[in-house]
């Protein structure tokens, strides 16, 4: 094998497949990227066995020579030892050629490194993967339901399938919801060409804050095929494998509420930032408790205190306040989370009393609904 390649292109996948890589694996192969180079450009490949991770390198871009293939041929060569070499060269240029026994030779300029690679036949094969369960999401619409669900995901494994966002397809819609039994966030999203039927998947949280990250400002679409143990994303030259959560995800709808007894909407980044900074007091406290009570004239106050260092009181003007007067505790983070997730839009918050689970949503678009569960403080 032999070929040379701009440095900065080959930067740039092994950006991508890297955060596959993982030094903790039981697998000695898989602390390696497999490189397979053949004339039309060269295929990446970083795994944890949990998630895969393929990018593709064209030989040419846009009438531009990327990558010159003297010889074809595969290679599994050290990833972090790897990445760090290509980080370092001197020039822009990069040759890579391997010769018996797996030794590799990496020249740049006046350097040349030379590093034993291992044997392409022993690394995993992809995952088969039909296409009778596939269906398109546009780029920035799955960023979107990454940012508005993988952050409520359990960070305990005593139950695993909580550590995962729910992905469910029925009657043309896609719901997506996270939960750690404190709080719950839920995304819903009408598609176009959904397939028939319903199924339902549980993708690691992990595996979509990665995808995101991998995604970054590409406009292109994302195909999404599932398999009963499998997902796989594909993009324009990366595809993303991840393994799925095993377990029966709980039946989240019984949480929300169906009845309220107090309806308020107000302003979503002023609630955000009062919360903040009543949070400064309550970080002192292990469990960041802050209070939200209602006032006459629609105003709403934001509390915390904390006994070794004081109080803080902050007086909001809601923009409607319907209902019963309301007096509730609740973890700041949490509410943080969910408003961040809003995007800083006018939420409503909906009620059904001191200890019910309560709601937020945007006031424009229910698309994007947040859960918590209170605090009792009272």
């Amino acid at each position: 094998m032999k070929f040379e390649i701009m440095r900065q292109h080959l930067l740039d996948g092994l950006n991508d497949v890297m955060k596959a890589v993982s030094s903790k694996t039981t697998i000695p192969i898989l602390t390696g990227i497999k490189l397979e180079v053949t004339e039309v450009g060269l295929r990446l490949t970083g795994s944890d066995s949990d998630i895969t991770i393929q990018t593709f390198i064209k030989a040419e871009e846009n009438g531009d020579q990327v990558i010159r293939v003297i010889e074809e041929g595969s290679i599994v060569v050290q990833a972090r030892m790897f990445n760090e070499i290509i980080r370092k060269l001197p020039t822009s240029d990069v040759e890579i050629e391997v010769k018996e026994n797996c030794h590799t030779y990496i020249r740049s300029g006046k350097s040349e490194f030379h590093i034993i690679g291992q044997e392409p036949s022993e690394y995993p094969l992809l995952p088969e993967i039909q296409d009778d369960r596939q269906f398109i999401i546009p780029a920035d619409l799955l960023k979107s339901i990454v940012r508005e669900t993988v952050f409520a995901v359990s960070s305990s494994e005593s139950r695993p399938v909580l550590t995962g966002v729910h992905w469910q397809v029925k009657n043309g819609e896609l719901v997506c919801v996270a939960t750690d039994s404190h709080r719950l966030a839920r995304r819903k999203v009408t598609l176009e060409q959904l397939p028939e039927g319903e199924y339902s998947v549980v993708i690691p949280g992990k595996s979509l804050n990665d995808l995101s990250k991998i995604i970054g400002d590409s406009s292109h679409p994302v195909h999404i095929a599932m398999t009963s143990q499998q997902v796989l994303f594909k993009t324009a030259n990366v595809l993303f494998y991840s393994r799925l959560l095993e377990g029966n995800y709980p039946d989240t709808s019984r949480l929300i509420p169906t009845e309220y007894k107090t309806t308020v909407t107000m302003n979503g980044k002023a609630l955000f930032h009062a919360i903040d900074r009543a949070s400064l007091l309550a970080r002192e406290e292990r469990n960041n408790i802050v209070r939200l009570s209602s006032l006459e004239g629609n105003i709403v106050e934001i509390s915390s205190s904390s006994p070794e260092i004081g109080e803080v009181e902050e007086e909001i003007q809601s923009t409607t306040f319907v209902g019963e007067e309301i007096k509730i505790s609740f973890s700041a983070k949490y509410m943080m989370d969910a408003l961040r997730a809003l995007d800083g839009q006018d939420v409503t918050i909906q009620l059904a009393g001191a200890m019910r689970p309560f709601i937020i949503n945007s006031i424009h678009d229910d698309a994007v609904l947040q859960l918590i569960v209170p605090v009792r403080t009272y």
